[in-house]
């Protein structure tokens, strides 16, 4: 059964009110960065409303993305909130690879693009995928003392990230007595068992040779783009997903925890030009931060899935969003 993004929030809140009554420790991992998630009364609800001030109308902002569905969702939901605070918005949402929004970064075509920070390190810093810091501060830190060379500047990353996640039907999980770990599944699945993934996978240490090498596991591999198509059809018993896949919000899939850390972190930074930041000021660093702190990963495999399931168009599922998280009227 689907969830929707405001029975997701409450979630959070009940989270939030739970945490407040416990440690003040925030953890400092930058695994969830969200302390106010989401209103839990009508006041709350009231001052979390983003307000427009009109002498942000002579800035003019212009957020660019990547080609993909969540890129056009993340930044279709900057752009709507810098303009809900009454910033003057363009957008350059279809832009290509990280190195072409970089490029359009660097140019100044735009102002500012959400990255992943396992993408930034290894495309545009040459970071070895094994060398990448597998604690999401310090990749995340890594990452900005880079950028500042650049003079970019990577705002505070999100709640979730986008990383690899080994996935199954629910049937196969259940066949092997539903292990939680990727190391429970690699000693019971052992050799026998299949995984499909990209072709380039087989090369890859952060993939299938990363299985062999980190879990001791084997599987047959099952060259593909399929994914999801592949476990439906029965093409293999496992694939190569990632963490905020739209098909992860239905009740069909498992996933297992990679207890060994052998993917790297990819949580997303918003990306801006150093002239961007001064654009911005202070009340547009403090709506870029509040408009992120609910993306969990179950809320951003929700609105994947109105984009790549329900056939959503981005636009509309971040204005959903932001309206459904009590950011807009």
């Amino acid at each position: 059964m689907r969830r929707t993004i405001l029975a997701l929030l409450a979630l959070l809140v009940l989270g939030v009110v739970a945490s407040g009554c416990g440690s003040d420790d925030d953890g400092s991992t930058g695994t969830a960065a969200a302390s106010t998630a989401a209103p839990a009364t009508q006041e709350q609800a009231a001052s979390d409303v983003i307000q427009s001030n009109p002498d942000n109308a002579s800035t003019k902002v212009v957020v660019g993305s990547k080609n993909f569905t969540e890129q056009k969702i993340l930044g279709e939901i900057y752009a709507q909130a810098l303009a809900a605070a009454g910033y003057t918005v363009d957008t350059e949402l279809n832009l290509g690879d990280e190195k072409t929004a970089l490029k359009a970064l660097e140019d100044g075509q735009i102002d500012a693009y959400p990255e992943y920070t396992g993408t930034a390190l290894t495309s545009f810093y040459r970071v070895k995928t094994d060398d990448i810091p597998r604690d999401p501060q310090e990749s995340f830190d890594q990452l900005a003392a880079e950028l500042e060379k650049d003079n970019i500047t990577a705002m505070p990353q999100t709640p979730f990230q986008n990383t690899f996640v080994i996935t199954s039907t629910k049937e196969t999980a259940e066949k092997l007595g539903n292990p939680k770990t990727l190391s429970e599944v690699a000693e019971k699945a052992g050799s026998e068992m299949s995984i499909s993934g990209f072709p380039e996978c087989r090369q890859r240490t952060d993939c299938l040779l990363g299985l062999r090498d980190v879990y001791d596991w084997t599987p047959k591999f099952v060259s593909s783009q399929g994914k999801f198509a592949d476990l439906d059809e029965g093409q293999s018993d496992f694939t190569f997903g990632f963490g905020t896949d739209g098909e992860l919000s239905l009740d069909k899939y498992v996933t297992y925890e990679d207890d060994k850390q052998l993917f790297p972190p990819y949580f997303v930074t918003f990306m801006v030009r150093d002239s961007g930041v001064e654009k911005l000021g202070e009340s547009g660093r403090q709506v870029i931060e509040a408009v992120q702190e609910p993306l969990t990963e179950e809320v951003m495999q929700e609105l994947n899935s109105r984009v790549t399931i329900d056939k959503q168009e981005p636009e509309k599922v971040a204005g959903d969003y932001l309206r459904e998280a009590g950011f807009v009227k």
